[in-house]
């Protein structure tokens, strides 16, 4: 059962019918309004495994293999920029096994996937304090940025040790030495400048973000970026979401009125 932030879906949605195909929600899809920034938080691996009486580290490798999907997914869609939560500032919290597995997966999933994302195209551009990432990680990261540097399709942003408060505190302290050094004034930061110094500068904001696993929450995830974002919420946990799923999700990111808080005008 598909969920959205507040009250029913619109009369016309798609249907969520589980017996529709892939091929009939693309018939669906209108490709002249596809998103440009599609964002999603990553969630429900751990606790799809436990349901399954399996350890934590199954559902995370299944949830690269569902991320697989997606990105490939976006490519023939030809989205412009993916977004996907890999692992945030506060998951160093967890056990250190399954720190440890994650770190894996993400040099696995890199060093196997290169050649296949920069065949398609697809630029990889990390997001977070990456120099806090295990040395093997980085060697991965680095490897993934330089490959794919002069790529020209998807932009593929993965935030890695990532949190939206520290991204904003970064961009202060930022624009703060230089007000110190004289490059701007006060009275020049803007909104522009502001967004000049995140990690996704140069990008445009999210126009939808994906939260499986039934939470309601951004969990510290673009916090200044998601301002107009819409939203679009599934029980649905990580390693099921697949290719339908985000057909739907775009399918239903179509029906959408977008005001950005001001009034439609016919």
């Amino acid at each position: 059962m598909f969920k959205r932030l507040l009250g029913d879906r619109p009369k016309n949605a798609v249907s969520r019918e589980k017996t529709i195909t892939e091929e009939e929600l693309l018939k669906q899809l209108d490709m002249t309004k596809l998103p440009e920034h599609v964002a999603i938080i990553m969630d429900g691996n751990g606790r799809w495994a436990t349901r399954r009486g399996a350890p934590r580290s199954f559902g995370h490798r299944a949830g690269v293999n569902a991320l697989r999907e997606i990105v490939k997914l976006s490519v023939e869609l030809k989205l412009k920029y993916l977004t996907v939560y890999a692992f945030s500032t506060e998951n160093w919290k967890r056990p250190h096994e399954e720190v440890n597995i994650l770190m894996s997966l993400l040099v696995e999933y890199l060093n196997k996937e290169i050649d296949k994302l920069c065949a398609n195209n697809v630029r990889i551009h990390p997001m977070g304090i990456l120099s806090e990432l295990p040395e093997k990680a980085r060697e991965a990261v680095d490897m993934a940025i330089r490959r794919s540097n002069n790529n020209s399709g998807l932009v593929f942003n993965v935030a890695l040790n990532y949190g939206g408060r520290s991204e904003l505190l970064m961009a202060v302290q930022e624009i703060g030495q230089k007000i110190i050094s004289g490059y701007i004034k006060v009275e020049d930061i803007n909104d522009q400048v502001i967004a000049d110094h995140l990690y996704t500068a140069g990008q445009p904001d999210p126009d939808l973000l994906i939260r499986p696993s039934g939470d309601y929450r951004v969990s510290n995830f673009l916090l200044w970026q998601l301002a107009y974002t819409e939203l679009w919420l599934t029980d649905t946990m990580w390693p099921d979401f697949g290719r339908k799923e985000l057909l739907q999700a775009l399918l239903d990111f179509q029906l959408r009125e977008r005001r950005f808080g001001g009034l439609l005008h016919n």
